[in-house]
């Protein structure tokens, strides 16, 4: 069994359509921005500071329904914590292979990698002229 690399394995489990979508996006976003200046290269790589990643999204998402799950079961019915082991055991498969139930929906949603954002990042420190 192969496991994926940190950077790929997202992409990897994302529908080819669904990746260029975002590819897309994201040139015309640079293209856009460049077009208008450095002062909108400037707020653009602000919003890029805080643009939550696909895996911070996922972490705070398997977070929330966890903790909904033992409060449920702990204060309605015992079933209810099956619900974070559930989420537990899908958190772990996407630290594996890159993929868990809510990942199509979010990537479909534009929602990129780090070095999705990253690549953007770059991009328009580089129209900007900053070597780093």
């Amino acid at each position: 069994m192969r496991i994926p690399s940190t950077v790929g394995r997202v992409p990897d489990q994302t529908a080819e359509h669904v990746n260029r979508q975002i590819r897309l996006q994201t040139e015309k976003d640079i293209m856009r921005v460049a077009s208008e200046g450095p002062a909108s290269i400037k707020r653009r790589l602000s919003e890029l500071d805080r643009e939550w990643d696909i895996e911070r999204l996922l972490e705070a998402n398997a977070a929330t329904v966890m903790l909904a799950g033992i409060t449920l079961g702990v204060t309605v019915d015992r079933r209810f914590l099956a619900l974070p082991a559930l989420v537990a055991g899908f958190l772990l498969q996407h630290a594996i292979h890159g993929w868990c139930p809510p990942l199509p929906v979010f990537r479909r949603m534009g929602v990129r990698t780090s070095a999705e954002i990253e690549y953007e990042r770059y991009a328009l420190l580089t129209m900007r002229g900053d070597r780093g």
